[in-house]
């Protein structure tokens, strides 16, 4: 088994041996998905959609909004 501690922060650390298995690296993008009182924790793959309360609203979306705000 293997295990991290959290934070005062609610921060932790992925052991080595989980960011080799999902090849992960600095700047990737993670998703948790609650499966009861577990978790599972998965790379976003590059390409998939991620959950983005903001383009509900249409009229905060786009072309131009994306442009202006690719870099926050």
């Amino acid at each position: 088994m293997i295990t991290s501690k959290l934070t005062s922060k609610a921060q932790t650390t992925i052991p080595q041996p989980i960011r080799a298995a999902l090849n992960l690296h600095e700047g990737d993008a993670l998703q948790y998905q609650l499966d009861g009182q577990r978790v599972i924790l998965s790379k976003v793959q590059t390409g998939q959609a991620v959950d983005d309360p903001f383009r509900t609203f249409s009229e905060w979306y786009s072309d131009a909004d994306s442009k202006a705000y690719a870099d926050l």
